[in-house]
């Protein structure tokens, strides 16, 4: 039976050769850029050296993380990094479903494409530009003070002021992805029968029963598998590097550094211990497979299905 299993596999791929090589490309990026990297996570574990290269450098076990655990820049880096975090769950995740059963429930449709391209454009901007324009808005000296001074009234300073910094991030990030985030929930809307909202009209259903009782099991699946992404990506994307990056400043490093900004500092700004900031790299991955195993098993007993 094994046998007889195996051998229409084979069949079956050779008679659809061309649609498997379609996968080529996507195997070989995958290998490159993903899988040989790998064997660069053992530079945790050792003592880089330029001369002797990442193969030949002594290993050192795990002195990278007991320093790692020692250092006060660390914790707060990972404190932050959870915050933040808990701020894409919380307001980042929802907001996009609300705004795809908002649209879903508009039947104007040419309303509804003005608004869905309304808040899917900003997606297509970089945070470098991005960046740019909000700093120009709300810099000490930007559009927004000058206003509020011509005005008499008190400067405010997000961009460099430790109780704003945050929320800033958590509003500007919900500004430029919430669009985006919102047409994968809306192809999900599409997928619904629409004899199932005849049947419910002709049953007396309004609109708010039609939205509990169709379009919200339609699309919960989609929703359960799109949570578990976003949990298992928290430690990486809780916060984009990019408009942290490009948004914070020393004044903020406090309640703004992450994992990915302090190893990117501790890498180029102040010091080359290649071994120290893959430690923490490593630490965060594995941070991150955790995640997504707990949540995929907490999805899978609500009746849900999850990604394995």
């Amino acid at each position: 039976m094994p046998t007889n299993k195996w051998a229409r596999k084979w069949k079956q791929i050779r008679s659809d050769k061309l649609l498997y090589l379609l996968l080529l490309p996507v195997i070989a990026w995958y290998l490159i850029f993903a899988y040989l990297p790998m064997g660069g996570l053992s530079l945790a574990f050792k003592s880089f050296r330029y001369d002797m290269g990442l193969w030949g450098s002594p290993w050192i076990g795990f002195e990278h993380f007991s320093k790692m655990f020692e250092d006060k820049d660390f914790w707060n880096a990972l404190k932050n990094t959870l915050v933040f975090a808990a701020g894409k769950i919380c307001i980042l995740f929802p907001m996009p479903v609300l705004l795809a059963v908002l649209l879903n429930e508009m039947r104007a449709n040419k309303t509804k494409k003005f608004f869905q391209t309304v808040f899917t454009f900003p997606h297509f901007i970089t945070w470098v530009v991005l960046a740019g324009i909000l700093i120009n808005m709300f810099g000490s000296n930007g559009m927004v003070n000058a206003s509020l001074s011509a005005l008499g009234l008190q400067k405010i300073s997000p961009l460099s002021d430790s109780s704003m910094f945050r929320p800033f991030i958590w509003l500007s990030a919900l500004w430029k992805e919430i669009g985006w985030d919102s047409i994968i929930y809306l192809a999900a809307f599409a997928g619904i029968d629409p004899g199932l909202y005849e049947a419910a009209s002709i049953d007396g259903a309004n609109r708010f029963q039609k939205m509990i009782h169709i379009s919200w099991p339609g699309i919960r699946g989609t929703v359960a598998i799109m949570f578990i992404l976003a949990v298992g990506s928290l430690m990486t994307s809780g916060a984009s590097f990019d408009q942290v990056f490009n948004l914070y400043s020393e004044p903020v490093y406090n309640v703004a550094d992450t994992l990915d900004t302090f190893v990117y500092r501790s890498s180029f700004s102040i010091g080359t211990n290649f071994g120290y900031t893959t430690a923490v790299g490593f630490l965060k991955s594995v941070i991150n497979v955790i995640l997504i195993t707990i949540t995929n098993k907490i999805v899978t007993k609500t009746g849900e299905s999850g990604l394995f």
